[in-house]
């Protein structure tokens, strides 16, 4: 599956998805452009579907994802037992229209 580069070099896009991936886990609901919000959408999946399996390697592979300890405490202990069950999508975009100002596509992400 080919990343959307979002207009930007390679290491501003990561570390953009890094901060939002993080803010969107622990706020657990986001208003960001589409593009944004289906990258986003997908790493965050991985990372609840890593964090299913708590073991002390999953762990250490999503703190090296993830830029705060809360956030990660947070997704092992409250987000991903609220989906063992569940075989997948714990995202959901909706799209809300278009921004004012340049006309982006805008979406809300938030966890199902």
């Amino acid at each position: 599956m080919p990343m959307r580069k979002l207009g930007r070099r390679t290491d501003v896009r990561k570390m953009l998805l890094r901060n939002q991936v993080t803010s969107f886990l622990h706020a657990e609901r986001f208003v960001t452009t589409e593009a944004k919000a289906k990258e986003v959408s997908a790493i965050a999946e991985q990372l609840i579907t890593m964090a299913r399996e708590d073991n002390l390697n999953t762990r250490r592979q999503a703190a090296a994802y993830l830029l705060d300890e809360d956030v990660l405490r947070k997704l092992f202990v409250n987000i991903a037992p609220k989906y063992k069950d569940r075989q997948g999508g714990y995202t959901r975009v909706v799209r809300l229209g278009q921004r004012r100002g340049d006309a982006a596509p805008m979406a809300v992400l938030e966890l199902v």
